[in-house]
């Protein structure tokens, strides 16, 4: 089993980066947050992560969400994880719907990837477990629960 992750961004990917014009500190969308969560749980089956885009979902646009569909339409593999902010979940499951012949699933955190109390990393363990399960479709998980992209309320 391959299972495929598309970063666009969202909260799971930021961390804190220092800001030189004001000397603080400010959030940025950084390198895949799953790529360490991968490395640090040594998984038993082969992945590939790839980035589409680095966003807050709310700056998605109707441009970002076609490229995500030609990339998720262009891959081999049947499984398909996408990191996404948690904001526009919906919006994006939506464009993605005409995927029927993959089983793919959304999912992100509430809290960056990089903070002690996150939510990602059993976020993405539980979008990996649903994922070997699922029919083909698109999904949304969080919070311990896959959704089917449309029974999803926020």
């Amino acid at each position: 089993m391959k299972i495929i992750f598309l970063q666009t961004g969202g909260t799971i990917d930021k961390d804190y980066k220092a800001n030189k014009k004001n000397h603080g500190y400010n959030f940025e969308i950084h390198k895949p947050a799953v790529k360490f969560i991968l490395h640090a749980l040594k998984p038993k089956f082969k992945y590939k992560i790839l980035t589409v885009c680095k966003k807050d979902s709310l700056y998605l646009t109707d441009n970002d969400r076609q490229r995500i569909l030609h990339q998720c339409q262009k891959i081999k593999a049947k499984k398909i994880i996408i990191t996404h902010g948690t904001d526009t979940f919906k919006k994006t499951a939506e464009q993605l719907s005409q995927i029927t012949d993959k089983a793919i699933i959304l999912t992100g955190a509430m809290v960056p990837a990089r903070f002690v109390d996150t939510d990602a990393i059993f976020n993405i363990g539980v979008a990996i477990g649903a994922i070997n399960n699922i029919k083909n479709g698109v999904y949304i998980s969080i919070g311990g629960i896959t959704y089917p992209w449309d029974d999803y309320n926020p």
